[in-house]
């Protein structure tokens, strides 16, 4: 899905304006982000310019911008440090916030993740942060340093080659990020984090991925990035990084525009209400809100954007899901060794005339295959047993029920119509399909 680009500049914490450039999707975006780059990197590094336009296509704005000194921004290097890092990020947050809206997700590449984790309490619409091969304490740079940390330690000051450029760096930058909490700032975070980082990373090394993850609250994800380097340059490693992302921050940071009609993370629907509402993002995307959880529907393309599953697919996925769990319960209930219980479906159209187990003799009929796996030492009776029990699941039950559907016309929103009936409702449908399957045998 094109989008377009557009250069900004703001101020930043040491007065000088800094160069910036917003993502912008093809439609008005659902969220706005913060991308921070890496350490004496840039805005237009490869890996935040292939991350920030695939997110685009997910309907996020982003924002990232050359911190004070670095691109082409004002100010100098020398006199910049984590903590004035962190300043700048605040003023893009407000710059965002008076002239956009303000940004739900942080996004930090290498030090640039150290940065969004430092700043997050300090940003409240935050909902979402991002590392992407952080340090998971500032004062790892030191030791990237070398032998330039003893001349800068002796005389205050010395010329680092970084990345084929060469850098000044004081002592007042060792002094601070040897001053970060960041510890606490991680384990006080207060939103969602997922830490993306590559095992063979050679420039900051998994293990402070370890302690990030460790370190943080729930709720809280890491994705392995298998085989990428540490600026992730490789295409293919950008772009699985960018999909994983955008995907995961959409459940946690998705926020309603303005006069959308769509309800915000606020405003979730009442329990045992499904709301299904149009994102804006091409054609047919969908935001499915469930309770306090968030999906993307949409079709595959060349008809959609391909920014969620289809209908079918999430009609497969609920039998699925059914029919796993109710065989796990039969199971449990008999203490039987069941360890796993993968479930496969396929949704195809088939004409009625072949199909030998069928009423209806004419036209084209609707057929789900499903193929059951159960790991574990059971003996074969046990096996079948488990084939039947997953033939009475309430979903599998319901699909093969006559079924009445009610449509109304409604003026206002439904995710507040009605809760305490269909919540209710729900649980009353639930308890019945549940006490059905005790009486055949649970």
């Amino acid at each position: 899905m094109a989008g377009h680009s557009e250069k900004l500049e703001f101020p930043g914490s040491q007065g000088a304006l800094l160069a910036a450039r917003l993502d912008l999707p093809e439609s008005q975006p659902l969220s706005y982000a913060l991308f921070a780059h890496c350490f004496t990197c840039s805005k237009d590094v490869l890996a935040a310019a292939r991350i920030s336009r695939a997110l685009t296509d997910f309907g996020i704005a982003v924002l990232r911008f050359d911190f004070t000194g670095l691109g082409q921004s004002g100010g100098d290097f020398a006199n910049t440090n984590f903590s004035s890092n962190i300043e700048d990020l605040i003023h893009a947050a407000d710059y965002l916030r008076k002239g956009f809206a303000a940004p739900s997700i942080l996004i930090g590449h290498s030090l640039g993740g150290g940065v969004v984790l430092a700043v997050t309490a300090q940003i409240p619409e935050v909902r979402a942060v991002v590392t992407i091969g952080a340090p998971a304490d500032p004062d790892h740079l030191a030791h990237l340093l070398g032998e330039s940390r003893a001349e800068i330690e002796s005389s205050g000051e010395a010329e680092v080659i970084l990345g084929d450029r060469s850098f000044c760096i004081r002592q007042q930058f060792l002094d601070d990020i040897a001053a970060q909490p960041q510890a606490d700032r991680i384990g006080h975070l207060g939103s969602a984090l997922l830490v993306m980082h590559s095992p063979s990373d050679t420039t900051v090394d998994a293990d402070n991925a370890r302690r990030i993850y460790e370190t943080a609250r729930h709720p809280k994800s890491f994705v392995a990035l298998d085989g990428a380097d540490h600026l992730l340059t490789d295409p293919a490693d950008a772009a699985f990084a960018a999909s994983m992302l955008a995907t995961w921050a959409r459940r946690f940071a998705f926020a309603a525009p303005p006069d959308s009609g769509l309800p915000s993370a606020a405003d979730d629907p009442a329990e045992g209400l499904v709301v299904v509402a149009e994102t804006g993002v091409g054609a047919f995307a969908q935001q499915v809100m469930v309770g306090g959880h968030r999906l993307s529907a949409d079709e595959p393309a060349p008809i959609g954007t391909d920014t969620g599953p289809s209908p079918y697919d999430f009609l497969l996925a609920s039998l699925g899901a059914c029919t796993s769990m109710t065989v796990r319960m039969y199971a449990d209930r008999k203490k039987w060794p069941l360890e796993k219980v993968t479930v496969s479906l396929r949704h195809s159209r088939i004409h009625a005339q072949d199909c030998a187990d069928c009423e209806t003799e004419t036209g084209k009929l609707d057929r789900i295959e499903r193929v059951i796996r159960f790991d574990g030492d059971l003996n074969e009776d046990q096996r079948q047993k488990l084939r039947e029990i997953a033939d009475k699941c309430p979903i599998h039950r319901t699909l093969r029920s006559e079924i009445l559907i009610g449509t109304t016309i409604s003026d206002t929103d439904p995710g507040r119509t009605s809760s305490r009936d269909n919540s209710e409702t729900k649980a009353e449908v639930n308890s019945l399909n549940m006490m059905a399957l005790l009486r055949e045998g649970l």
